[in-house]
């Protein structure tokens, strides 16, 4: 089993009546990323394969985050429990006092299984990234949240872009990767991931504080005001533990009542937003 942290309340709609943040919490600035065309970098794949040497070294990981910002505008303070494994699994828990869980998301390939212990309401078969969405508000499916939380990519990058000496920047697909280093002797690091396209308006994952080349501080923003801006710091992180199938498993209670995403989705964050 995943490890539980202590003392950890929940992260959506649970999190209305939690602690306020603070405004530099919510408000504070993001990195100003390059602008323009930029030109050629034919050092870009170097720099890139540099910034994500560590994350591609890890198939599974397990970490205590502590969540904070806001979600379909509500201000949101959370601890979480969450696990993750190649290619493409995830499991999500929020505990609270007295280590009471209070919901469980659990996520293999294309399913996901959520569990809200507290109305002991079950969503089997979902979508993970639709689940997640309603959840959160961030786009992500459970291999996506294993890139997103360790800096990685795993697809194949275009040609790169250099802004002056500290940035690279190269295309994945609908994404935009900004590598930068400063001073110019320093390794290279994931600054942000812009995601632009689809159906989703504009966000973008943000990176700081690397430790031994994987990121300890991330930030998911939104472009569309009061969508979401969330700050993870992670800690206790453990790299590649042996994850067997009841990881991500969920007991369903035979008591528990069936729910539809579009419940989820109007319990949730989104709520408030029109669709």
């Amino acid at each position: 089993m995943i490890r539980r942290s202590k003392g950890a309340p929940p992260i959506v709609w649970l999190l209305a009546a939690v602690a306020a943040l603070s405004a530099a919490s919510c408000g504070a600035a993001l990195t100003k990323l390059p602008a323009g065309p930029g030109a050629p970098a034919p050092d870009a794949a170097d720099a890139f394969a540099e910034a994500t040497k560590s994350c591609r070294a890890v198939s599974s990981l397990t970490a205590d985050a502590s969540v904070s910002g806001s979600a379909g505008g509500r201000r949101l303070r959370a601890r979480l429990n969450l696990g993750i494994q190649s290619p493409a699994s995830a499991r999500l828990e929020a505990i609270g006092p007295f280590a009471r869980p209070l919901f469980m998301l659990v996520a293999r390939g294309d399913t996901a299984t959520l569990l809200l212990n507290d109305d002991n309401r079950i969503l089997e078969g979902g979508q993970p990234g639709a689940v997640l969405e309603a959840i959160t508000g961030v786009p992500l499916d459970a291999g996506d949240l294993r890139d997103a939380l360790t800096g990685c990519s795993s697809s194949t990058l275009s040609d790169g872009q250099q802004f002056g000496e500290p940035w690279r920047m190269l295309r994945d697909g609908s994404r935009s990767i900004y590598l930068n280093r400063n001073p110019q002797t320093a390794p290279w690091r994931l600054a942000a991931v812009v995601h632009q396209g689809g159906s989703t308006p504009e966000w973008r994952a943000e990176y700081a504080n690397f430790v031994d080349g994987l990121p300890r501080t991330i930030r998911f923003v939104s472009s569309t005001p009061d969508r979401f801006n969330l700050r993870l710091e992670l800690r206790d992180i453990e790299l590649n533990p042996a994850l067997g199938p009841e990881a991500f498993q969920i007991r369903v209670p035979a008591s528990a009542t069936p729910m539809t995403l579009e419940e989820l989705r109007r319990s949730g964050p989104l709520r408030d937003e029109p669709r």
